[in-house]
């Protein structure tokens, strides 16, 4: 026997039949409703009640509810959990309503289309990305729905693809069937919601974002992006500006690792924003600027004009110290307009939205009187996009109240003496007592009865009461008799049933005029939205200029010179973090000296003693002078880098399952891949994650590799002293050594870079400062002295190159102790399998020496050696 539902729920599961994955709240009254899973679910997520419907029933329905005033920090926790919630609203009145009352879900609203971001969230963009596959490549779209920014790129490859995403921080990805498993599968492992569009809305707002792009492609992705927000938003998207394609390659690349490795965003060790380079620069005003920021960040410019213009700017604000601060004090009142142009198109912004945005469109002239007054140049361009729109203010000013309410549809928003209409109504409700005062002196002058009053009840209304003995004075064209008493009659007159019909009416007249007065007013500002959102960029861009300017200041900041060639130069650099935990008096700077003779550096010197903190300062100076900001040192001349690459600390990656070594080489070999000559590349202890030998030659074959076919810019830190003889081979490499010292028996480490190799190392000291016992470390001292006495070196590159002019065989040049085997067989080959090398008489042995001569190491990932080096060994037993 089938199970009976009422007629509600069986609405409620129509509903929900169409919104699966998501949480639905239906509204029911003054509340937001959940049931069966889904209120199991929330309540379990939202810390609510759990209920049931139909109590007495055998099976009764799970529920639970929060207010409809309240709704929006519980839907903020579930999609900040990674959920998507459905909006169910009434669509008519329930008092008028024939039956089930019609409902319908007006929004979607899931992690990528979240509006209303608070706190530190407003600072950052909350991107909605889209991707298809097609002709062998990956198109990406994305979004940010509060502000409206829309861009478009593809990659050749699902590792750029991923990257991006993760760069992006996107929560929410949108796909079609073009999309194959294992990508998916990726972004399962990364937490990121997966969304299914299963068709592309034909609509013309849909053409007019992708008119501008060329290529199909994307077009197509563009499309599929647009086509889900109008499906789950329901509602203009006017505020999307015109989909904008760009080139990774048009920017500095670094890929998710290295922005890692480097803390750019985000401190490795606490995961929050304090000590990163964005929470450094940050000295911005506004909550877009903030934004603009970390857009800058993430994307270092590669074009020397555009580096030269925006330092130009920051020069100018920082010589002008009083225009600098009067700019800044006129942007602490601009509100984020990006967003109120967002909530304006969307039609969500509110009064106090409004007032808002008339506050700081108030501000614009003042910013741009200052700007002129410095009569710079460098500012011409923005000075012109700084469009007070007046016109938006003074339609503002005019009509909304100074201190609205936060809601729209209770009235009190609309000024008095912006509309006739609701002037009156307003007059009826504020004044009716004394309208029908005067009115009952007015008809008692008019018709000569004293006696004459206006009264009223609720089944009649109001009335004019007259005694029967006055009724030959009444005017009969005017009085409509109502009810007849037994000593008077009650009459009505047109004027009177007007006055009636607005006073009885008033209030809830008065609340449906204002709102759709209002209503009238949001769409003349939607109108105004593309100069809003030009505008916004302009005060967003002044905002990170200004910014600059002030760490510039404040922390002895420099303009870089920028060449197009390879020459690299700081004078006392420093790392800006570090300098500012430390302080500028606490912290050694050091130089960088690269010229077109120089493509690496060597670095060696004890744990703790600054190598990697050396390594990090150069591409953190390399990345804010690619800002257009100013850099940490006493002087500086930079080249301008294509791209970051760094293998700096050690970490597993456990989404991948991977260990640290093979995370290792993966991000090396991604270097050595994709870097060019105008790259630089930062390698912090290579090798350290595997047995000595097989580091030390891995070690020593990058640096070689890198010396000989890519020409980057490199720093390479080592505790490898052995590799400190490649000087003498390798002629663009330079070693230089961070310096410490022994003092009464205690290290001293003195932070300062310089020329030459580390004179030894120090370990054992290192364990000594951390506190190990004094019978191991006198251990060590002994187990090192007898290892320092088996001198065991590494070919050089020449060897391998260096024949016999008899035999056509590598000169033997390493030497090995009688107790430890050979690292090198006597024909120049790697002994890769823990047993001498087979001879070459051997078939088997000499087909395998070929094909390892031959085999293009560097263009294989680490899991393919390893296959290779497996199927060997089954051939050698």
């Amino acid at each position: 026997m089938a199970k009976k539902t009422t007629p509600m729920m069986e609405q409620y599961q129509k509903v929900k039949d169409q919104y699966p994955d998501a949480f639905l709240f239906y509204r029911l009254g003054d509340f937001y409703e959940l049931f069966n899973d889904d209120a199991i679910k929330g309540a379990q997520l939202l810390e609510l009640t759990l209920t049931t419907r139909n109590h007495s029933a055998k099976n009764p329905i799970p529920m639970c509810g929060v207010p409809h005033r309240a709704v929006n920090s519980y839907i903020d926790v579930l999609i900040d959990k990674g959920y998507k919630v459905a909006i169910c609203e009434q669509m008519e009145d329930p008092k008028k309503a024939k039956g089930m009352v019609k409902r319908a879900v007006t929004r979607l609203i899931t992690p990528g289309t979240q509006m209303d971001l608070n706190g530190d969230q407003a600072k950052n963009n909350n991107y909605l990305a889209g991707i298809i596959r097609q002709n062998g490549h990956y198109y990406l779209a994305y979004t940010d729905l509060s502000t409206g920014e829309l861009k478009t790129t593809d990659f050749a490859s699902e590792d750029e693809t991923i990257n991006e995403l993760i760069n992006l921080q996107s929560r929410e990805v949108v796909l079609d069937d073009s999309v194959e498993d294992d990508f998916k599968q990726q972004l399962t492992k990364r937490n990121i919601l997966q969304s299914h569009q299963p068709e592309i809305v034909n609509e013309a707002e849909v053409s007019y974002l992708t008119q501008d792009l060329t290529d199909e492609g994307q077009q197509t992705v563009v499309s599929l992006l647009v086509s889900y927000l109008l499906t789950t938003q329901k509602r203009s998207l006017a505020h999307l500006q015109k989909a904008i394609s760009y080139r990774p390659s048009s920017f500095m690349k670094i890929d998710h690792y290295s922005k890692t490795n480097l803390e750019l965003m985000t401190n490795m060790r606490s995961g929050k924003r304090q000590g990163t380079l964005a929470w450094l620069l940050d000295e911005t005003k506004t909550a877009m600027g903030s934004r603009l920021l970390k857009r800058w960040l993430d994307r270092p410019l590669i074009d020397l004009k555009q580096i030269s213009a925006r330092q130009d700017k920051v020069q100018e604000l920082l010589e002008h110290y009083f225009e600098r601060n009067n700019i800044q004090q006129e942007l602490i009142k601009v509100y984020d307009l990006e967003r109120l142009a967002g909530r304006v198109a969307y039609g969500s912004v509110n009064g106090r939205d409004l007032i808002q945005l008339k506050t700081s469109l108030l501000q614009v002239p003042k910013i741009k009187y200052t700007l002129e007054t410095l009569d710079a140049p460098a500012f011409a361009d923005l000075e012109k996009q700084l469009d007070p729109l007046s016109d938006v203010a003074s339609l503002i000013e005019k009509s909304i109240v100074e201190d609205p309410p936060i809601s729209v549809t209770d009235g009190g928003v609309i000024k008095d003496g912006y509309d006739q209409q609701l002037d009156e109504y307003r007059d009826a409700m504020n004044n009716g007592k004394q309208w029908i005062a005067d009115l009952q002196k007015h008809e008692r002058e008019v018709t000569g009865i004293n006696n004459l009053k206006i009264g009223y009840n609720h089944v009649f209304g109001y009335y004019i009461e007259v005694t029967k003995v006055n009724l030959n004075k009444i005017p009969r064209d005017r009085y409509e008799r109502k009810q007849t008493l037994v000593n008077a009659e009650r009459f009505s007159t047109p004027e009177l049933k007007e006055k009636e019909a607005l006073i009885l009416g008033a209030q809830e007249k008065s609340t449906a005029l204002e709102y759709d007065v209002f209503v009238k007013i949001r769409e003349k500002v939607k109108g105004q939205i593309k100069r809003l959102q030009s505008l916004a960029q302009a005060l967003s861009e002044l905002d990170v200029l200004q910014s600059f300017a002030v760490v510039s200041e404040d922390y002895h900041f420099v303009r870089p010179q920028m060449n197009t060639g390879h020459v690299l130069k700081t004078k006392d650099g420093r790392h800006p973090v570090v300098e500012k935990f430390m302080g500028h008096q606490e912290y050694v700077p050091n130089d960088v000296l690269m010229d077109e003779s120089t493509d690496i550096l060597l670095i060696t010197g004890p744990n703790m003693s600054g190598k990697s903190t050396y390594m990090r300062q150069l591409a953190l100076t390399a990345v804010m002078a690619q800002m257009g900001c100013f850099v940490p040192a006493e002087q500086a001349e930079l080249p301008i880098f294509d791209q970051i690459f760094t293998r700096i600390g050690a970490a597993d990656d456990l989404i991948s399952g991977e260990s640290t070594f093979m995370v290792e080489m993966m991000e090396a070999n991604n270097a050595l891949m994709h870097a060019t000559d105008r790259s630089l590349i930062l390698f912090d202890e290579i090798g350290r994650g595997t047995a000595t030998y097989d580091g030390m030659a891995l070690a020593q074959a990058i640096i070689e590799y890198i010396h000989e076919h890519l020409r980057a810019k490199t720093l390479f830190s080592t505790h490898y002293h052995e590799l400190t003889a490649l000087e003498t081979t390798l002629s663009r490499l330079k070693n230089v050594h961070v310096g410490a010292t022994e003092k009464n028996g205690e290290l001293v480490f003195l932070h300062k870079v310089s020329a030459g190799p580390a004179d030894k190392s120090y370990g054992i000291h290192v364990a000594r400062l951390a506190g190990m016992p004094e019978t191991l470390l006198k251990r060590a001292d002994k187990i090192l002295s007898s290892l320092e006495r088996k001198d065991v070196k590494l070919p050089t590159i020449s060897d391998s190159a260096e024949q016999q002019p008899e035999t056509g065989k590598v000169k033997e040049k390493t030497t090995h102790s009688a107790s430890q085997p050979p690292l090198v067989d006597p024909n120049g080959q790697l002994e890769l399998f823990g047993s001498p090398t087979p001879k070459a008489k051997d078939p088997a042995a000499a087909k395998i020496i070929k094909q390892l001569k031959n085999l293009n190491l560097m263009g294989m990932t680490p899991m393919d050696v390893m296959n290779q080096i497996y199927q060997w060994q089954q051939k050698l037993k």
